[in-house]
């Protein structure tokens, strides 16, 4: 992808609007293309054939990442919320010969076979190589620009593959989606080497000609051990932004925030939320204080957004419609499978380019209007001892609702009732409150769906223990692993 296809017309019509900040530093439109270059070019002399991006938020990230693109060379953005056990899989798993990062000593002292062989001129960021044999590196196909490691179950991600064809498909999809709302200021919370934020929040913005807004995560209180609220809001009065990317969590804080009386931006005009489940009653209580919530749908292996409500087109409790780039379906199974240019498969699968199928795992329906309505994971459905099908996430978006709760696991396989781990949003909070919490999220269920057992759990998850994904999402196996005798024991 070059970087003039992704910035357009902008530097020409607008070179002097800023394209790129972090509060620290800024470039404008004119200015980023030069810029970039330079850094590929610096890239092409220094690196090898596979990249790994080791940073934090800022424009330094971006910069890299822009210059690979252009550079056409296989990106693989590394989390700093993997452990050093996981990022290790990732560099290996991908033969990655050169990492970009801005922990040049942390690396140097955790992994000696790499050594320094440049420095990036404009960020500073260090160049490091290794040699990788040729002959043990696994293939992947020609036009791959980058290389996402999922965030799930497993304790050794898997790493996408996806060429630059899908990635320019879904960042040009989501700029025709939200083109109406003009947004001109996007905030980045989320860490880049997520994928969403990654595409939604630099590829998208500039290719609209949007200002891309990516402090550190030490300034946004988005670090990868704890979330610090009072930061994430000061951030919001900062920037005044007019899009968000965030997921559920995120925005239950900032629904509470408002409740409380605090006054959120009014600069805002679109929070996409996604990620995780979102339960419909905060959507409600969004729409009530006003807030541009717009709740969408995506996976790393169709190239992040597939389905996005907007203004135009928004239907409570589903995910949107279709994005432009790909065509969904519903298989016999209920599960939702979507078409398109999407990625070539996962690292070591036999590989293809063009378009392709993908089963996402995800029970769904779609009605008359083409809204998705996105009802669990195929695999986590379960069956209670009177025969009724129930997907655990639906239990678990209404009790994560509470207040008082902060992340919940609901279980029921081949039992008369449901049992559920719940973690409380205080630590200080006694254990009735939680009973009353999720007897209060009962009267929004059925019977059959309603949690009888409730388990606290004993530990906050966390990325930092491995029991949430970055987004929030609980590791449903490794909690279980951890946390699931207590549940048999509470019948």
């Amino acid at each position: 992808m070059e970087i003039d296809a992704l910035l357009g017309d902008t530097p020409q019509l607008a070179p002097g609007r800023i394209a790129l900040t972090d509060g620290a530093r800024s470039f404008t439109y004119g200015q980023l293309a030069s810029v970039v270059r330079t850094e590929a070019s610096l890239l092409r002399e220094n690196g090898g054939l596979r990249f790994g991006l080791l940073a934090e938020n800022g424009c330094d990230w971006a910069i890299a990442d822009l210059a690979l693109h252009h550079l056409h060379r296989v990106n693989v953005p590394l989390p700093a919320y993997f452990t050093p056990a996981q990022m290790r899989h990732a560099i290996d798993d991908a033969g990655v010969d050169t990492l970009v990062t801005d922990r040049r000593a942390e690396v140097l002292d955790r992994w000696p076979d790499f050594s320094v062989v440049g420095t990036l001129s404009s960020s500073g960021l260090a160049v490091l190589r290794r040699a990788v044999d040729p002959v043990l590196r696994r293939a992947v196909p020609i036009d791959t620009a980058k290389v996402t490691y999922t965030s799930g179950s497993t304790a050794d991600p898997k790493g996408v593959c996806l060429p630059s064809a899908a990635l320019d498909r879904a960042s040009r999809a989501m700029v025709r989606t939200t083109a109406s709302m003009g947004i001109r200021r996007h905030l980045c919370l989320m860490p880049l080497p997520t994928l969403l934020e990654n595409l939604a929040g630099i590829h998208a913005p500039l290719r609209s000609g949007a200002t891309c807004v990516v402090p550190p995560s030490v300034e946004t209180g988005m670090s990868y051990g704890a979330l610090d609220p009072e930061r994430l809001l000061r951030s919001l009065a900062l920037y005044r932004p007019e899009s968000l990317v965030i997921v559920p969590e995120l925005l239950r804080l900032m629904v509470r925030a408002a409740q409380g009386g605090y006054a959120l931006p009014d600069s805002l005009k679109f929070i996409a939320v996604g990620g995780a489940p979102v339960a419909r009653s905060l959507l409600e209580e969004a729409a009530e204080l006003r807030l541009p919530v717009f709740e969408g749908y995506g996976l790393s292996e169709c190239g992040s957004v597939v389905c996005l409500n907007t203004p135009q087109a928004r239907r409570l409790g589903s995910v949107g419609r279709a994005l432009p780039h790909v065509t969904l379906s519903v298989d016999k199974r209920g599960e939702l499978r979507v078409s398109g240019w999407v990625m070539s498969g996962y690292l070591g699968d036999v590989l293809q380019d063009g378009p392709r199928d993908i089963a996402t795992g995800d029970l769904a329906e779609i009605d008359a209007d083409g809204y998705v309505y996105i009802r669990g994971r195929l695999r986590n459905l379960f069956i209670t001892s009177f025969g009724r099908n129930v997907s655990p996430e639906w239990i678990e978006r209404e009790l994560a609702h509470e207040p008082a709760i902060r992340h919940a696991l609901a279980v029921g396989e081949g039992q008369p009732d449901v049992r559920a781990l719940v973690c409380p949003a205080n630590s200080e909070l006694e254990h009735t409150a939680i009973v009353h919490a999720v007897e209060h999220a009962n009267e929004r269920l059925p019977d059959y769906a309603r949690v009888r057992h409730v388990v606290r759990m004993p530990e906050t998850p966390s990325v930092a223990n491995g029991l949430l994904t970055a987004n929030g999402r609980l590791r449903r196996e490794r909690t279980l692993e951890k946390f699931g005798a207590l549940l048999d024991r509470a019948a």
